[in-house]
């Protein structure tokens, strides 16, 4: 029994457009099966009525050269004599059969009420085809009732398929309102047009399967790339919120552990105050670091492309970020230029830097860090390179992505300056460095990024 207080549990909004996908999907699939089917139907119905006309055309063309053959005689009988001296009737086999006043019997009615009513004139002694002479009246009946010529199918004895064709004919110098004589029966062999409409059943059929099974998949296709960016979009925005839950954990709790200690009285005012500087610094870079991450990853901050002195902003940067007891050594051999953001590449190089200023150095022991600008061809290069620990083996494959800086930290400062790099054309590549420690390597292009067309 159904629980009628269930909590139906809400689809997420993922779930939902992948969801919506499937039906689309199905949606697809169940219009071209339609289509499909419809044009099966059609083309198999036409293939049995084609071959059935292919049939009645050779079996009227038999019947109306044995029709010539018929003659009377002076009182209005039958004669089949010049029928059977000129015509053999076992292959295919043919019938002749008369109504009651046209044959040998007096006193007769006029018209068959009932096909056994209908006399037969003629069978062939051995026909290559054998009918029940039930199916043969019942043939002849139709016709002469209809006056006109009929087509049906039947079974031999045997069982075997079998297609019956019955022609009225008329007294000679009959009227136009004359009633038929009687009419000719011949039967054809249909076993070898059944077998080919069959088979024709079945690869129309297997065709159309396999025609809707394509459609499907290729509904499932394009209603992938349909909700593509709508999955893109809400991936964006789940892994921002991730992001920013991460991120912004650790400091907000900090700040309300530090605003408890100050009201409790227990450290000095002007520590409290200088610690809740920090953490709000903190705090503050991290949410600028969310939301230009967050604007790269949706295209929706456009690169404001000049042409920049980058030994002259890594100078900067490393001037910037070195501080007491840390030294950042800055070789620039001569004037690198490249078209780029400003403000995205010196983001770019201080999450480099001060990723080598935190990580960079062994316990106890100063940061030293080496930045080397230079160009290569149609390619400007920033190498930082420090003197640490190293790369940890186990972060080396997915050290640009977020939260996988392998120390401790976000690792959202080296997860911008790869998308900085990428949306300027350009690379960013890390591998052991000449002493002992990493050595990231950030290329972008001395031309600028790539257009968009």
């Amino acid at each position: 029994m159904r629980n009628p207080f269930r909590v139906r549990r809400a689809l997420t909004p993922t779930a939902r457009v992948r969801r919506l996908r499937r039906r689309i999907t199905v949606l697809f699939a169940l219009t071209s099966a339609a289509g499909l089917v419809a044009m099966a139907v059609l083309a198999v119905r036409s293939d049995g009525v084609r071959w059935r006309e292919q049939l009645d055309q050779a079996m009227s063309a038999d019947t109306n050269w044995a029709l010539g053959l018929l003659e009377t005689d002076e009182d209005g009988r039958l004669d089949t004599e010049v029928l059977l001296d000129n015509a053999g009737t076992a292959c295919p086999p043919l019938f002749l059969l008369a109504v009651p006043s046209a044959s040998s019997v007096p006193d007769a009615p006029d018209a068959p009420d009932a096909p056994g009513s209908l006399v037969v004139e003629h069978a062939p002694g051995r026909p290559c085809l054998t009918v029940s002479a039930a199916s043969v009246r019942q043939a002849a009946a139709t016709a002469v009732r209809a006056d006109e010529p009929r087509s049906r199918d039947a079974r031999t004895v045997d069982g075997e398929p079998v297609r019956m064709f019955a022609l009225p004919f008329y007294p000679p110098d009959a009227e136009e309102d004359a009633l038929p004589q009687g009419a000719l029966v011949t039967v054809a062999d249909a076993s070898a047009q059944r077998a080919d409409h069959r088979r024709l059943t079945w690869v129309v059929t297997g065709g159309c399967a396999l025609l809707v099974l394509l459609s499907a998949g290729v509904g499932h296709l394009l209603s992938g790339r349909a909700v593509r960016p709508a999955l893109e979009v809400l991936d964006r925005q789940e892994a921002f919120l991730t992001d920013a839950a991460h991120d912004l954990r650790t400091p907000a709790a900090s700040l309300r552990t530090l605003a408890e200690t100050a009201l409790r009285g227990e450290t000095d005012s002007t520590d409290v105050h200088r610690r809740t500087l920090r953490l709000a610094e903190t705090m503050g870079t991290l949410v600028d670091g969310l939301l230009t991450r967050a604007r790269l990853m949706s295209g929706t901050a456009p690169l404001a492309v000049e042409p920049l002195r980058l030994d002259q902003l890594v100078e900067a940067v490393a001037e910037d970020a070195a501080t007491e007891g840390q030294r950042v050594a800055v070789r620039a051999p001569g004037a690198v230029v490249v078209a780029a953001d400003p403000d995205l590449v010196r983001r770019a190089v201080a999450n480099l830097v001060g990723n080598a200023l935190v990580h960079g150095h062994l316990p106890g022991e100063r940061a030293q860090v080496e930045v080397t600008v230079g160009g290569e061809g149609a390619t400007a290069t920033v190498t930082v390179e420090d003197a640490g620990p190293g790369l940890p083996p186990e972060v080396a494959g997915a050290l640009f992505d977020r939260f996988r800086s392998g120390s401790g930290s976000t690792g959202l400062g080296l997860s911008i300056a790869s998308w900085v790099a990428h949306a300027h054309g350009g690379s960013l590549t890390a591998e052991p460095g000449r002493r002992g420690g990493a050595r990231f390597v950030l290329r972008l292009p001395a031309g600028g990024p790539p257009s968009d067309g």
